[in-house]
């Protein structure tokens, strides 16, 4: 039952925390939309760039370089099938 009492405890601080961190404030909010407006950039870059004809390598690395520190991954934060 003691077993239970924790579960329970951890499960509601879980769901707390969650909430807590699911509200941003303005600042937050404004840094969020700036970060996806990069991103969205950073795509675009690329699919004119592979639509220029150049090859995938050169493409994916320069959206590697452009979203360094912005999007996670060498796909900045997208991966997706070929």
């Amino acid at each position: 039952m003691k077993k239970m009492g924790f579960a329970l405890m951890g499960l509601a601080l879980t769901a707390t925390l969650s909430i807590a961190a699911d509200t941003h404030g303005d600042k937050e909010r404004k840094e969020d939309v700036a970060r996806h407006r990069a991103i969205a950039a950073a795509h675009e870059a690329a699919a004119k760039c592979l639509e220029a004809g150049k090859g995938e390598a050169v493409c994916y690395k320069e959206l590697e370089k452009a979203c360094k520190g912005i999007a996670i991954g060498k796909f900045c934060g997208l991966k997706h099938q070929h």
